[in-house]
């Protein structure tokens, strides 16, 4: 597994980390499904097994669930397998399983503090703004997570979901150690400004999603998309739904062949051509169980030739062609 230092930190991380968005079930709004806890313990273990030596996760995933069986399975390795723990503020418990939002002093201490005990830890390594919102709270926020790095409580402090002017804001503040994007083949807004910004300040990017939250996994089809559980919010986004679907599904087809030649998985394929940027330090991806980190981890051995970016590059033409009709389409019949 190949390893990249992030940003001006001391974090060297593995180009893989493990996302643990999904062990939070499905009782909540941003769910995926019901999860069996014990395979979320097991697919843990077996990430650091593989090489994997940091986890991802957040105080929302699951309403604490997600963090609670994080501290479970890392409070169970032996102390020198320990991997390196981020995790997220900002988003709060609004009952009835849907979520609030507060950057505020005391709410973010509390969430802090919440999040320690979940994962029966002294200190976080990686401490994080899950989203900017509310916006005028942000820079409250940041002052409170610097004012958490001095009192011992977290290592380093980094933001996810931010706009380069959100980030210019807590910059004038203190330095931002990373920045947490959405990015994919499919979703990839972030390349045009907010990754040169990180590069040129040496923000360190770890993105979430490089697998289009399995649409890029070459093992997605229309049946398993038919069949997504209500409690799982893929269910509800129109990437998974027709005609997006269609278009999701063909251009995929394209990377089989693509990935084939290579001897690789399109999931593979996924994550190496996420990690060709020099900004990406790590890709974020997701295990609800020991044989998902098993397939996907190799990912962080690989190295995408141009040849095979070059190919993407057309595929991706190809599918935001058929995309541009849609609208084009939609359009016309208003």
């Amino acid at each position: 597994m190949q390893t990249r230092l992030l940003g001006t930190t001391d974090l060297n991380l593995s180009v893989v980390g493990l996302g643990t968005w999904a062990i939070g079930g499905g009782d909540w709004a941003f769910g995926w499904g019901d999860q069996d806890d014990d395979q979320a313990i097991a697919a843990i273990k077996r990430a650091v097994d593989v090489g994997v030596n940091w986890i991802d996760t957040a105080a929302v995933y699951g309403l604490g669930k997600s963090e609670t069986l994080v501290g479970r399975a890392v409070a169970e390795l032996p102390a020198g397998d320990r991997p390196l723990i981020a995790t997220k503020c900002g988003r709060t418990n609004a009952g009835n399983g849907q979520i609030g939002k507060s950057l505020q002093r005391e709410s973010v201490l509390a969430e802090c503090e919440a999040s320690l005990k979940r994962l029966q830890v002294d200190c976080i390594d990686l401490y994080q703004m899950h989203w900017p919102q509310p916006d005028e709270e942000i820079e409250e926020g940041w002052e409170t997570l610097v004012d958490l790095k001095k009192q011992g409580k977290v290592r380093h402090i980094g933001v996810s979901n931010h706009d380069v002017s959100q980030l210019q804001r807590l910059q004038s503040i203190h330095p931002v150690a990373s920045l947490q994007p959405p990015y994919s083949m499919i979703s990839a807004e972030v390349e045009t400004e907010i990754m040169p910004f990180c590069g040129k300040n040496n923000i360190g990017v770890v993105c979430y999603s490089p697998m289009g939250k399995g649409l890029l996994t070459g093992t997605f089809n229309a049946e398993r998309a038919r069949d997504l559980s209500e409690k799982d919010h893929r269910s509800r986004d129109p990437r998974f739904q027709s005609p997006q679907l269609e278009i999701n599904l063909e251009f995929v087809t394209g990377l089989h062949e693509t990935a084939t030649k290579l001897g690789w998985t399109v999931a593979e394929l996924a994550i190496a051509w996420v990690l060709r940027r020099p900004e990406v330090t790590s890709a974020i991806v997701g295990a609800r169980c020991p044989e998902q980190i098993e397939q996907t981890a190799i990912a962080g051995t690989r190295v995408i030739p141009d040849d095979a970016t070059d190919e993407v590059q057309r595929l991706l033409k190809q599918r935001n062609e058929a995309l541009t009709s849609l609208d084009g389409i939609e359009q016309a019949r208003v």
